[in-house]
């Protein structure tokens, strides 16, 4: 997947929420203040200020291009991003706001892209990712323009890979092979190509099921859900604000406050991603308008625990879960003889030329720039 992006920086955290009520709230505070006001609640940057413009987002006709301290315009429809590790948040798509927001991104986020995101372990969502400190690495679209038009894949990757292996690949099924197969190496990260077509399909039946698991439901697809028996349920309401979760291992019972659901397998509440177990980093994000440290419109969330976040959490444990028991089969995977250099370069597919790794043009309309001036592209 020559193609690959940095993440987006937002600037400053006010612009993500777990909540999208909260971020029309936050931009109704903001565009009614005024003055040291406002620059206080916006919390400029060297990249973004309340009188600096910016081009809309692409994707986001809507969207205002004047000066905000001239007219905020409307609140943006909030969209879903993948903001940590297996966390979904929602974030306010307006570029005056955001101090890096990869338009390269947006241009071809639609229903038919999934981003892959570098991290210890390699990450697909169907949503832009928008990480926290560095929490999430490069990001590789599956895809080089709208429509899924064209694989972001090296150049006779697919022929190759069809004809070694009898059958029609596509580039779903490179992404899974990349899930099942890859490996942190000493020059990033490495994907060895299977020679032998046994264990490639082996490859791709467990990358569909990570896949599956993953994508937890989003493009059509059915939610993973763990067999009768084992699916977690809430046994007792979550009641007030929740400061920390607790977990029995004996009776596999994961505590929200007053709130308990169980069961929950000690997988689930182990999982880490960098020395960070994902179910305290998801309740911390949730808390953390609460929290002493926040301040300004990071401050304004929802007053009482939302129905719909215990809800999340109950997908959570699912993914966390399904994700646990597939872990020992991925990291005991043997992907055989990879297909040699040699046989790449002849194909074309060694080394991937310099245009792979660049963004696609793919403007069909002209996007609108700062101040309502169309770009000249």
């Amino acid at each position: 997947m020559p193609w690959a992006v940095g993440g987006l920086r937002l600037g400053r955290d006010w612009v993500a929420a777990p909540d999208p009520a909260a971020l029309r709230t936050r931009w109704t505070v903001l565009a009614g203040s005024e003055g040291a006001e406002r620059d206080r609640l916006f919390r400029p940057s060297r990249s973004r200020t309340p009188t600096a413009s910016a081009a809309a987002l692409p994707g986001q006709r809507s969207a205002a291009t004047a000066r905000f301290a001239d007219a905020p315009g409307p609140c943006p429809d909030p969209v879903r991003v993948l903001r940590e590790p297996f966390d979904e948040q929602w974030l306010l798509p307006d570029q005056r706001l955001i101090d890096t927001a990869r338009p390269e991104l947006w241009r071809v986020r639609d229903e038919h892209q999934l981003f892959l995101v570098e991290t210890p372990e390699p990450m697909v969502t169907a949503h832009l990712p928008a990480g926290r400190g560095g929490r999430l690495g490069r990001i590789r679209p599956l895809h080089r323009r709208p429509g899924g038009a064209e694989p972001n894949l090296a150049p006779g990757l697919l022929p190759l890979l069809g004809e070694r292996h009898g059958g029609w690949v596509t580039p779903e099924d490179v992404l899974c092979w990349i899930l099942a197969a890859g490996r942190p190496g000493p020059h990033g990260y490495e994907v060895p190509l299977a020679a032998d077509s046994g264990r490639w399909r082996a490859g791709l039946e467990l990358g569909h099921r990570l896949l599956t698991v993953q994508l937890r439901g989003a493009r059509g697809g059915e939610a993973p859900r763990l067999p009768g028996g084992r699916r977690p349920y809430v046994r007792s309401a979550v009641g007030g604000w929740p400061r920390e979760l607790s977990y029995d291992a004996d009776t596999e019972t994961l505590g929200l406050g007053s709130g308990t659901v169980s069961p929950v397998p000690a997988g689930a509440w182990e999982y880490e991603v960098q020395g960070v177990r994902v179910l305290e980093g998801w309740l911390a994000a949730r808390t953390a308008h609460r929290g002493p440290e926040a301040d300004g419109l990071a401050a304004l969330g929802p007053a009482e625990w939302p129905q719909s976040w215990t809800s999340e959490l109950l997908a959570l444990v699912t993914t966390l879960a399904l994700l646990a028991e597939l872990a020992p089969e991925r990291a005991a995977f043997e992907p055989g003889p990879a297909l040699p250099a040699a046989e790449l370069r002849a194909a074309g597919v060694l080394p991937p030329p310099a245009w792979t790794r660049r963004p696609a043009s793919v403007l069909d309309h002209q996007e609108e720039g700062p101040g309502g001036q169309f770009a000249l592209l």
